[in-house]
């Protein structure tokens, strides 16, 4: 499936991307029919209901959609847990409707990812809102996620080169300086990053050592 930020569509118009691909996934033919008359009403005509949760993840998959929509009853914790489990993989928006829920079912939705989990709340009128409000609650999240990872992979990074500095500095006799300076130098004839060459610096002294 395709990453990224996912837009609602809104345009400086007001008019809504027709374009945007939505998933129903609800059993019961008049929920489906609230949310589907609600984003039709709004403009969306890439709408598409699947009719029950067997082999979910399989049929998200084939259709791809921007955003997910879920309309349940009274969920079993069985269901719950599926429907979390796809939220974690897929990666998209999620937003649940459910008739009636716990604290603890609120929570596990919201470490699964889910977007917006809206309790009794499902009425035509508030449909476009919630969908707006997935969508921002995901793109602000992915946004949070994004940074967090490149703090992690600049840490990871330092690490290592520090770590080659050491043998270097041991091995060859060199300042803190120089050793980065020559992995500098070697990182930039190489056209490689400088975290590159100190994994080489790395791997070579285990080899060695």
């Amino acid at each position: 499936m395709r990453k990224g930020p996912v837009s609602s569509g809104s345009e400086p118009s007001g008019q809504r991307d027709a374009n945007l691909k939505i998933a129903i996934v609800d059993e019961s033919a008049v929920r489906a029919a609230i949310l589907e008359d609600g984003l039709r009403e709004a403009g969306f005509t890439q709408v598409t209901r699947i009719e029950e949760t067997r082999n979910l993840l399989a049929r998200i998959y084939a259709l791809d959609p921007e955003v997910i929509l879920i309309g349940l009853e009274s969920p079993s914790r069985d269901t719950l847990e599926q429907l979390f489990q796809m939220s974690r993989v897929v990666k998209r928006p999620v937003a649940m409707f459910v008739d009636q829920s716990d604290r603890a079912s609120i929570q596990a939705a919201m470490d699964a990812g889910v977007s917006a989990y809206i309790v009794d709340g499902l009425r035509k009128d508030r449909v476009t809102t919630i969908l707006d409000l997935c969508i921002s609650r995901f793109n602000a999240f992915s946004r949070l996620q994004n940074e967090l990872d490149q703090a992690k992979g600049a840490l990871e990074e330092r690490k290592l080169i520090d770590r080659a500095k050491a043998i270097m500095m041991k091995a060859r006799g060199l300042s803190e300086d120089e050793a980065y300076a020559l992995m500098r130098k070697t990182a930039m004839n190489q056209h490689k990053k400088i975290a590159e060459i100190a994994q080489v610096v790395i791997t070579a002294a285990e080899l060695l050592g």
